[in-house]
C-alpha cells in the first residue's frame, strides 16, 4: 500500500487532536483559573531509501534519502501565563498575583489549583466550589505557626480574643494653674483585670502649691497607691513628675500641662481589654486570615499556603481546575504568599482564564485546513490505487 495513505491517516488523527485541544480551550474561556493548552506536532520515523556516503578521492559524498511516514502529536503543553483579574468584592475570592498554586485537600489526596473561588462551609473550613479544603498554617493567640505542617484553614465561629490585663495607662490634657491650694480634681477610667473584668482606676489630683500637684491612684476605691508630685514651670510646661503606680498599673503623666483656664486632664489611653467574640474577618495579601473581635482587637487566625514547582508544565490535570504533581513537575515547595519566588494574594478578585479567543479561532482554521489537506492525501492515494487496479481489465 502507498506510504502517503498512512501519512494522510496520521495527519487526520493529529489534526483531530488539535481540534479537540482548541475546542476545550474555547469551552473554558470563562473558567476561573483555567490555563490554555497548545498542541505540539512532530514527524514520525522516516524510511531510509538511500544511505549517506562519505567523500572519497575523485568522488563526492552523498546525502541520505529518506521518506517520512507521517505526523504525530508530540505533546500538549499548558500555558501558565497570568490570566486577567475580575473584581468580585467577595472576601473569600482570591487571586494569585505571580507564581504559585493553592494547596487543597480532597480526602488524603493533595490537589493544586489556581482557581480561588472559595467559601466557608458549615464547619468553618475554607473550601473550593467542589468541596476541596484549602490548606495553610494554623495560628495560636494571633501568632502563625509557619514551622508546623499544613492544616485546614478554618474560621472558628466561636473564637474569642483573650482578655488583656491593663498594665499601662496615659494621661493627657491640662490642669488649670489658677486652682486653689488644697483643691482636688478626680479623674476616672475603666481598666481591666487579668481575666478581663472591668475595674475602675481613679486618679486624685490635689493642689499643694502654686506650681505643684500631688497625684494618687486607687483601684475600685481601694487603698491609694504612693503619691507622685507634679511640678510645672511658670509657662505651664511640666518640669518634673514621675509616673503614678497603683495596682500593677503604671500611669504615664508626662503629657500633662499646667496652663490657665483649661480643665481637660483625663486618662485617655490604657492597654487592657476584655475578652472579645469574633465579628468579622479579612484576608491580607500575604495570605493571613485576620479576625476582627468585639473588643477591638485583630488576631491572625491562620495563613493560606501556596506551592510552587520547578516545572509547572509537568503537572497533571485532575479536572475541576485542579492539578496533581508528577515525576516531571518536581516536588511541591510550599511557602506563604509573598515569600521569595511566590506570588501574593488579592482578596475580592478572581483570576480568569488566559484563553486568547482570537488565537484559538485562528487555530481552529489551521486545524480545519490541515485536516482537509490530509483528507486530500487519502483521496489522491485512493485515486492512484484505482489507476493501478484499472491496469488489469
Amino acid at each position: 500500500m502507498l506510504r502517503s495513505l498512512y501519512s494522510g491517516i496520521s495527519g487526520l488523527r493529529s489534526h483531530q487532536q488539535m481540534l479537540d485541544v482548541t475546542g476545550n480551550n474555547i469551552a473554558n474561556v470563562n473558567t476561573v483559573g483555567f490555563k490554555s493548552s497548545t498542541t505540539v506536532f512532530q514527524d514520525t520515523l522516516s524510511q531510509m531509501t538511500q544511505g549517506a556516503g562519505g567523500p572519497q578521492t575523485g568522488l563526492g559524498g552523498t546525502n541520505p534519502a529518506q521518506i517520512g511516514l507521517g505526523v504525530q502529536v508530540a505533546g500538549v503543553s499548558t500555558n501558565f501565563a497570568q490570566g486577567s483579574a475580575q473584581a468580585t468584592g467577595k472576601a473569600t475570592d482570591l487571586m494569585i498575583s505571580g507564581d504559585g498554586f493553592f494547596v487543597t485537600r480532597l480526602g488524603n489526596d493533595t490537589v493544586y489549583s489556581r482557581a480561588g473561588a472559595f467559601d466557608f462551609d458549615a464547619d468553618g473550613r475554607l473550601v473550593t466550589a467542589d468541596g476541596k479544603i484549602v490548606q495553610g498554617y494554623s495560628a495560636t493567640n494571633g501568632v502563625v505557626n509557619e514551622g508546623g505542617g499544613l492544616t485546614d484553614i478554618r474560621l472558628p465561629i466561636d473564637a474569642a480574643a483573650p482578655a488583656v490585663r491593663t498594665t499601662t495607662a496615659g494621661v493627657t490634657g491640662n490642669l488649670p494653674s489658677e486652682t486653689a491650694v488644697d483643691a482636688q480634681k478626680v479623674r476616672e477610667a475603666t481598666v481591666y483585670g487579668p481575666d478581663g473584668e472591668k475595674r475602675s482606676l481613679t486618679l486624685t489630683y490635689t493642689k499643694t502649691s502654686a506650681t505643684q500637684w500631688s497625684v494618687q491612684g486607687r483601684i475600685d476605691g481601694g487603698t491609694p497607691g504612693p503619691a507622685t508630685t507634679l511640678t510645672f514651670n511658670t509657662d505651664g510646661s511640666l518640669a518634673s513628675g514621675g509616673p503614678v503606680t497603683v495596682g500593677g498599673i503604671t500611669v504615664d503623666v508626662s503629657k500633662t500641662t499646667g496652663y490657665a483656664s483649661l480643665d481637660t486632664a483625663s486618662i485617655s489611653e490604657q492597654d487592657g481589654s476584655a475578652a472579645g467574640s469574633l465579628q468579622g474577618y479579612s484576608i491580607s495579601k500575604d495570605g493571613t486570615v485576620v479576625g476582627s473581635f468585639s473588643n477591638g482587637s485583630s488576631l491572625a487566625i491562620g495563613r493560606i499556603a501556596l506551592a510552587t514547582f520547578a516545572n509547572p508544565a509537568g503537572l497533571e490535570k485532575t479536572g475541576a481546575s485542579g492539578y496533581r504533581a508528577t515525576a516531571n513537575s518536581g516536588q511541591a515547595t510550599v511557602g506563604a504568599p509573598g515569600d521569595p519566588g511566590v506570588g501574593q494574594l488579592a482578596s475580592g478578585t478572581l483570576e480568569m482564564s488566559n484563553v486568547d479567543l482570537s488565537q484559538e479561532f485562528t487555530n481552529l482554521i489551521v486545524a480545519q485546513r490541515g485536516f482537509q489537506a490530509n483528507a486530500r492525501i487519502i483521496t489522491t492515494s485512493d485515486e492512484v490505487l484505482q489507476e493501478l487496479t484499472n491496469l488489469k481489465r
